[in-house]
């Protein structure tokens, strides 16, 4: 932690330097030991403590020195890939040690992303720079992972799923996906929502910070405040839902709006049904 506290001070120090440009080579180096540390997991965008989820801001604030100090050219030619991207951000480079099954057919890992052995990527499918995906992660086709969302273990994000990036402000939490859980397909979890263990998330579902969460079993409502992000409870099971509209011509017009709700908590058949992941392994 030593090392990684002093990358830490160096970061800070170069993303308030009058004149980054004078001291663009140190800077350069800082980022590319970061990149480092997110590759192998010992930096992280966040990290759980006994208050929760929080967001490391130096984690982000290097990420932004590597966009800001990274001119645009080309890239990939040598690989068959011809892309235009900051080059401070190329793609990560794979080794059959990692022991990560990355399937064919455009999908694409940033440098400075964590991607534990035993996940499956299957393509096409994105992962961006500070995200960290547990052992055991499945990110199914379409699916993206944004910036530092972390992923915990055996979680299974099914096609089309969206887990939004934050990078913006430093300090807000990034979207948390917890060991276990379901993530279906062309679900969309943005704005820093925690989606506890063991949760199921329907197909369909969408959970931003301003999305209340209707929670049938235990007769409340979740929400995000002003210093904590919407979480989903544990174990918990979200379906796409709808609420009528009660005013204005809502009710002659037959209106509703979107609503995800709370039916249940996994029980031993949901469980058996989760099986079903190992079997695809």
């Amino acid at each position: 932690m030593a090392n990684l506290d002093r990358l830490a001070s160096r970061i800070r120090e170069l993303r308030a330097a009058p004149d980054l440009e004078a001291r663009r080579g140190e800077a350069l180096a800082a980022f590319a030991e970061l990149k480092d540390a997110l590759n192998r997991g010992q930096a992280r965008a966040a990290r759980r403590g006994p208050k929760g989820w929080q967001a490391e801001a130096w984690v982000k604030e290097g990420i932004l020195l590597g966009f800001q100090i990274g001119a645009l050219v080309e890239m990939g030619e040598a690989a068959g890939l011809r892309y235009f991207d900051k080059e401070t951000l190329p793609l990560r480079p794979w080794q059959l040690a990692d022991r990560v099954r990355l399937v064919p057919g455009g999908s694409s890992v940033r440098d400075g992303a964590y991607v534990a052995p035993g996940v499956i990527c299957m393509p096409p499918m994105f992962i961006n720079i500070g995200a960290y995906v547990d052992e055991g992660a499945m990110i199914d086709s379409h699916a993206l992972v944004g910036s530092c969302a972390q992923i915990g273990k055996r979680v299974h994000l099914s096609a089309g799923a969206q887990i939004g990036g934050v990078l913006e402000p430093v300090n807000a939490s990034p979207v948390i996906v917890e060991d276990d859980a379901l993530i279906g397909g062309n679900t969309g979890v943005y704005e820093g929502t925690q989606v506890g263990a063991g949760a199921i998330l329907g197909a369909g579902v969408i959970l931003t910070r301003s999305t209340p969460l209707y929670d049938l079993p235990r007769d409340m409502i979740h929400r995000a405040t002003d210093d904590q992000p919407l979480r989903v409870p544990e174990r918990a099971v979200v379906v796409p839902g709808a609420r009528a509209v009660k005013q204005g011509r809502g009710p002659e017009w037959g209106l509703s709006l979107y609503a995800p709700v709370i039916v249940k908590y996994r029980d031993e058949k949901s469980d058996r049904a989760a099986l079903l992941e190992e079997w695809l392994r």
